[in-house]
């Protein structure tokens, strides 16, 4: 999968870049691209690029990034770099990780 990049034109607005590190064509790595891709396309359409990287492939670029487990997202711009490990199904939770949302407010009291 190295080399592969998802990429949308650019509008005035600063590119986000995202690396998807995945291991392998698992059920995983392809659900945590699809849903990556559905989140840009709905919330940063024409102003990110995705590149995703197969550790199977090309296990030195972990250490880069510091990868301990796959799927990881990583996003390099706009800093500061985040990451989000998980096949990115809960879509709140990518959201609020990649600073599109602010966290909502918890009601009630935990116990």
């Amino acid at each position: 999968m190295k080399g592969r990049s998802t990429a949308r034109k650019k509008s005035p607005s600063e590119e986000w870049i995202l690396r998807l590190y995945v291991a392998g064509q698992s059920a995983r790595s392809a659900a945590a691209l699809r849903n990556l891709e559905a989140i840009c396309e709905e919330h940063l359409a024409g102003r990110y690029r995705i590149e995703v990287i197969d550790l199977l492939k090309h296990p030195q670029l972990a250490r880069g990034d510091q990868i301990v487990a796959v799927p990881t997202l990583v996003r390099h711009l706009p800093p500061p770099m985040k990451k989000i490990i998980g096949d990115l199904s809960n879509q709140e939770r990518v959201l609020v990780g990649l600073d599109l949302r602010q966290r909502r407010g918890r009601s009630g009291v935990r116990s």
